[in-house]
């Protein structure tokens, strides 16, 4: 299946709230124009949809978030009021200016009649939710869940990251499991940016455990799977004053990262999920656990690392073969590191050449 940019996303947003102008615009005012209908759609709605999705005044939106429930609900309607106002004046004035619509007293350019604005609401509480339950399961979850794509099993072939806390039960004796879970709440949610911007979808939250997948094209492309983990490790350190203040240290993480075939399947009656089977996931939570063996932060699989392109700011160290726990085959194993000085970085190439 073809990538959806972040362009041709907002771009489908975009045309669905122009559609829902132009049908209230024919059924409301037959006769007129469609594209006024739609330009004022696009306008009130599209601002309230970048609001929702954190695009348009974050800084606002995180504030608003901690309220209580109640709070949180009055707070958003009163800011979805406001966009949409601004953007009715705003699609008046265009409109005015080119001549769709005759000339108004300003009060009716700034104030939109009520039908308009309840009809708007609707709409866009419509689209948040479709995008809320579509963030609650996960993207690619949502999408495969609404095609049926996983309905019968499917092998294909995947990218699992798994990424720990390390630490995490030494933190929860000395601050105590409520503590420990805030901080862990607060270390998934840094994981969550890192993931979207690399096409990646958390699978599932395992005690101090995160488990990133991707399907393999994808997860290689650009070596997506490995810049998300160094992305994450990296806006850790970025907040590592912030983690101090607020936790009293900065996470250690231990990361690692593996690919091949598996088989994908929509399971559960009362309770639907998309879950993975076969040793890939397995060996990839077992190379995990090898991180502390080896006392490395981030490793790979030679088998994946052969078929990635890795930045040249990435050094990578042949770690040799390891035994891996449930697996009758010895595994190939490789670090994974930063580079401190970019200009002095090598490029790596680990990809087979095709025969």
């Amino acid at each position: 299946m073809r990538e959806i940019s972040p362009t041709e996303n907002w771009l489908m947003i975009t045309l669905g709230m122009a559609l829902s102008g132009v049908l209230y615009g024919l059924v409301a005012y037959p006769g007129e124009p469609v594209i006024i209908g739609a330009v004022f759609a696009a306008f009130m709605g599209v601002p309230m949809i970048a609001f929702e999705r954190r695009i348009l005044l974050r800084p606002l939106y995180r504030r608003i978030e901690r309220l209580p429930t109640f709070a949180f609900i009055v707070a958003a309607l009163v800011i979805y009021e406001i966009l949409m106002s601004i953007g009715y004046a705003l699609a008046t004035l265009l409109m005015r200016s080119l001549g769709f619509i005759p000339p108004r007293p300003l009060a009716e350019a700034i104030v939109m009649p009520f039908n308009v604005f309840l009809y708007a609401l609707a709409v866009c509480a419509l689209i948040v939710f479709i995008l809320r339950v579509r963030d609650l399961l996960g993207r690619e979850v949502f999408t495969s869940m609404l095609i049926s794509r996983y309905r019968r099993p499917v092998k294909e072939e995947r990218v699992f990251l798994f990424i720990d806390l390390a630490d995490s039960t030494a933190f929860a004796e000395k601050h105590g499991d409520l503590r420990a879970q805030e901080y862990l709440k607060a270390l998934f949610a840094a994981f969550a940016e890192p993931v979207r911007r690399h096409k990646g979808a958390i699978d599932d939250y395992v005690g101090d455990a995160a488990i990133v997948t991707w399907r393999l094209e994808r997860g290689i492309k650009f070596a997506r799977c490995v810049r998300c983990v160094f992305d994450i490790l990296d806006d850790i350190d970025a907040n590592a004053a912030t983690w101090r203040k607020n936790f009293g240290q900065v996470p250690r993480l231990r990361a690692a990262l593996h690919g091949g075939f598996i088989i994908t399947a929509e399971i559960g009656v009362d309770h639907h999920k998309i879950t993975f089977f076969g040793d890939t996931v397995n060996t990839t939570a077992r190379l995990e656990s090898l991180c502390k063996t080896l006392n490395k932060t981030v490793l790979i699989s030679t088998e994946l690392a052969q078929r990635i392109k890795l930045p040249k700011t990435i050094a990578i160290e042949d770690l040799g073969t390891h035994a891996v726990k449930g697996r009758g085959q010895t595994l190939g194993v490789m670090a994974l590191k930063q580079q401190e000085k970019v200009e002095l970085a090598p490029a790596f190439d680990l990809r087979v050449p095709a025969e």
